[in-house]
């Protein structure tokens, strides 16, 4: 059944849901925390013996929203008394039926999660509705399943620019958890999806959340929104590279319909159109190494190709062969392990990648940014596989990497020589010595914030970054450094200055 978004009913049921204090810190202390974990892993046995003798509004939306499981619909209507089960049955989101020839049962036809989350205006909570998990199921998801907020989706709220902004297009929004993140930095934005399904939760869950200015639209990519501009653009597209082939299921919430990582490439080689001048778009994605060309490479040619000249920044987070890429989808879509569609799947997936010359299919960030004057300066292909220390903070170092670009590139070499820096709060230095000797063989820096980035220095750069105290300009310090190690200054600032450049961007320096 498709939900039913009306206005009036949701605003009922975040009444009760805010009066029942269902929450996420409520639902994670009422069964524990390694419940709270295990319920991740599709595991409801001890989430619900941590719930075991409970009938408070919060023990029964859990077990009803969270896990997906009936409840008695007298436990269902003393916990959402304004809108009851009746006005749950309109929305769409559960259906009544017998039990056993007892009182009647509430059966979920949707789950309602609380999330929490952070970002530059501060933290809050939202209720975001899906389609049941496998877990509630008990079996594969069906083709037009809806997603709630999983790994992915986190990832890419949390790697939002939090700069304001007047329009934003979410493309693809599924349950509509970009749209909503969006919003807390734009004033108006436009969700876009291929499924009517979808929309109508992303419509619900702005709804349910008192979130106003979200426009929905159906149709593919950039299709409904022909001859629009946006400050931003935003996507979680469906990327999952899937074998096109009529025994391999197509889920719509990861399988854009098209071959490889085609969808990407119409994605990056498409958006700069509907950016507006100095409009930045985002997005999660794979790529495939084919042939011996990485796939950063081939990412790098599809902004080549873009219509609208871009800059960009790519990061790949981390990158897998063939099989294991066909083992972690083939799984996702709830089939099991060992058993003779498992392993026809991953022989689908396999040839399918064969086909093309496939070695390996790296998974990361895109931003895109088209220039306000039109020049792109911006060009940066790079892998960062280590853990990020902080990722509800990844929106802001992105904003203030490119700040630190801008301002950079605006400055030549003297400029940046007179320019005074401060070191960021957050580096430290390490350095490592072998047994009895006095001088240290590796100095590294390393980052606490932004991407966790660990650099290894030379002394006379380690120097550098450590006499940044906001004080005296670059030049000045490099001047005074390479005369201590008895250096040409000359030569010293031609080998230091591109690697200021480099601290400034990765947030390691800050300008004064």
């Amino acid at each position: 059944m498709t939900p039913n978004p009306d206005p009036d009913l949701c605003r009922s049921l975040a009444d009760d849901l805010r009066g029942a204090g269902f929450t996420s810190e409520a639902v994670r202390s009422g069964w524990g925390e390694a419940a709270d974990d295990a319920v991740v892993r599709g595991l409801r046995g001890p989430a619900l013996r941590g719930l075991a003798g409970r009938d408070d509004a919060v023990a029964v939306l859990s077990r009803l929203f969270v896990l997906g499981m009936p409840q008695p619909a007298a436990d269902v209507a003393r916990a959402l008394s304004r809108t009851g089960v009746e006005g749950l049955e309109t929305l769409g989101l559960v259906e009544t039926v017998a039990a056993g020839g007892g009182d009647p049962d509430a059966r979920p036809l949707a789950l309602i999660r609380p999330q929490s989350f952070s970002d530059a205006r501060g933290d809050g909570e939202w209720w975001i509705a899906s389609d049941l998990d496998e877990t509630a199921l008990g079996g594969p998801l069906p083709e037009d399943h809806v997603l709630g907020v999983g790994g992915a989706s986190l990832t890419l709220a949390a790697i939002q620019l939090p700069t304001p902004a007047e329009r934003a297009l979410d493309v693809g929004s599924g349950c509509g958890i970009q749209s909503l993140r969006a919003r807390r930095a734009v004033s108006r934005v436009v969700a876009t999806d291929i499924s009517d399904r979808a929309l109508s939760y992303t419509r619900l869950n702005a709804l349910l959340n008192g979130v106003d200015g979200v426009e929905i639209r159906r149709g593919s990519l950039f299709e409904p929104v022909r001859g629009e501009t946006f400050d931003r653009i935003v996507s979680n597209p469906p990327f999952v590279i899937t074998p096109r082939r009529d025994d391999v299921p197509e889920y719509e919430y990861r399988d854009g319909g098209m071959v490889g990582d085609d969808l990407v490439a119409a994605f990056v080689t498409g958006a700069g159109e509907h950016l507006a001048p100095g409009g930045i778009a985002q997005l999660l994605a794979n790529w495939e190494t084919r042939d011996g060309t990485p796939g950063l490479d081939r990412v790098r040619g599809w902004v080549e190709a873009s219509a609208a000249p871009l800059d960009a920044w790519i990061v790949e987070r981390e990158s897998l062969d063939p099989l294991a890429y066909a083992e972690l989808w083939v799984r996702d879509g709830g089939t099991v392990p060992g058993t003779p569609a498992f392993a026809r799947l991953i022989d689908a997936w396999l040839d399918d990648f064969a086909s093309r010359g496939v070695t390996e299919i790296g998974f990361g960030y895109v931003l895109l940014r088209r220039p306000a004057d039109g020049a792109p300066t911006l060009a940066r292909y790079e892998r960062v596989a280590q853990a990020v220390p902080d990722q509800a903070g990844l929106g802001e170092h992105l904003a203030a990497a490119l700040a630190a670009h801008d301002r950079l590139s605006r400055l030549d070499d003297a400029g940046v020589a007179a320019s005074v820096f401060t070191v960021a709060p957050d580096v430290t230095e390490a350095r490592h010595h072998r047994p009895g000797e006095a001088d240290p063989t590796v100095i590294e820096l390393r980052q606490g914030g932004g991407f966790g980035r660990t650099l290894s220095v030379d002394p006379a750069l380690a120097a550098l970054v450590g006499a940044c105290d906001g004080d005296l300009p670059a030049g000045v310090l490099i001047d005074a450094i390479a005369e201590l190690l008895d250096a040409d200054a000359s030569v010293s600032r031609k080998d230091m200055l591109p690697k200021v450049r480099e601290l400034v961007f990765a947030g390691f320096l800050t300008f004064t």
